[in-house]
């Protein structure tokens, strides 16, 4: 809490602006910068705000961490993560890293005191991930892998963005007595594929990915990560539903919101069976929405909100990303895309 400025008497998460300062108490980390990940509904929105005017999207990042002294989207709320070089340790802090050690920070940016120097010079402002120079703070309750060197700094950087997703999901299957069937929105996305691969590995009956695109439909189905594969709107709640239906012979036991566009918390409860559970993993669901949603559809179903963090949920993402063929190749396209 030393590092609000305003308002005072909230944590880093919660405050409008928080201080950046290089000098790093007892307990502190100092990180050099060399890459954020700006979060899927974070981009997107600042893509679609500013008509893909990757100029205007870069000055508006840099606007927002300048005034915030941390990157915060205002419209959505969210952040994303970084790369970069620990410099400074505290004596004090019970972080595992040394100086000299490259890391991913596993916390969001929205709770990261942050300061560029280079204007984002380097980034053309068009994909979510961000070459920067300057630092980054860690407290002692941040959350840190030292990255792998069998693999692209980037690659590590993209799957550790959301690697709450596949250990959550996991876990959610892991739950249930009997194998249950699993609809994953946005299944050929980060997230998305991660939780098709996971959801599979923790034994689910049947899978299927729903995307909207035929290109997404393609690619999912050449990974071979879902039982099936469907086209539909996430935002059609009846639409959604219906195919989801279609695809496993009934609603489906758990449901995992992976998608980066607001209006999708209907439709994910809607094709969810009476018992099941619904993980929003994204950054674009309004709680209200899903919590009234469910209350005026009358749906006997267990909200999950999408936590970060679960124990053991870095090393378990890049485990799937080692030993699973479709996730490294959706991963490694969509690097190459950006």
């Amino acid at each position: 809490m030393r590092r609000v400025v305003e308002p005072a008497g909230v944590l880093p998460q919660a405050a409008y602006r928080l201080d950046a300062r290089g000098e790093i108490a007892a307990d502190e980390v100092r990180v050099r910068l060399e890459r954020l990940n700006l979060d899927a509904a974070s981009f997107r929105q600042l893509a679609e705000k500013h008509g893909g005017d990757g100029a205007a999207v870069r000055a508006e990042v840099l606007s927002i961490i300048q005034d915030r002294g941390k990157m915060h989207n205002p419209v959505t709320g969210s952040g994303g993560m970084l790369i970069g070089t620990v410099a400074e340790v505290g004596p004090e802090s019970p972080l595992p890293v040394r100086p000299g050690d490259r890391v991913a920070t596993l916390v969001s940016l929205t709770l990261t005191p942050l300061a560029v120097t280079d204007g984002l010079a380097g980034w053309d402002g068009r994909g979510e991930q961000v070459p920067c120079a300057g630092h980054a703070i860690l407290f002692a309750r941040s959350v840190v892998a030292v990255l792998p060197d069998d693999l692209d700094p980037r690659l590590s950087l993209a799957v550790l963005d959301v690697c709450g997703a596949p250990a959550l999901t996991a876990r959610t299957v892991h739950g249930y007595a009997e194998p249950p069937t699993v609809a994953v929105l946005g299944g050929a996305g980060k997230s998305g594929s991660l939780a098709l691969a996971a959801a599979r590995q923790a034994g689910a009956a049947r899978t299927v990915g729903v995307v909207p695109v035929p290109a997404e439909r393609d690619r999912l189905l050449a990974a071979g990560l879902a039982t099936e594969v469907v086209l539909a709107d996430a935002r059609d709640p009846v639409g959604l539903a219906a195919s989801v239906a279609g695809a496993l012979g009934g609603p489906a036991d758990v449901t995992v919101v992976c998608v980066d566009v607001p209006g999708c918390e209907h439709g994910a409860i809607l094709a969810t069976a009476d018992g099941g559970t619904v993980v929003f993993f994204s950054m674009a669901t309004s709680f209200a929405a899903a919590a009234l949603g469910a209350e005026g559809l009358a749906a006997d179903v267990t909200m999950l909100i999408g936590n970060g963090y679960l124990p053991g949920h870095a090393e378990y993402a890049l485990s799937l990303l080692r030993t699973v063929p479709g996730v490294r190749a959706l991963f490694a396209e969509r690097l190459a895309a950006d």
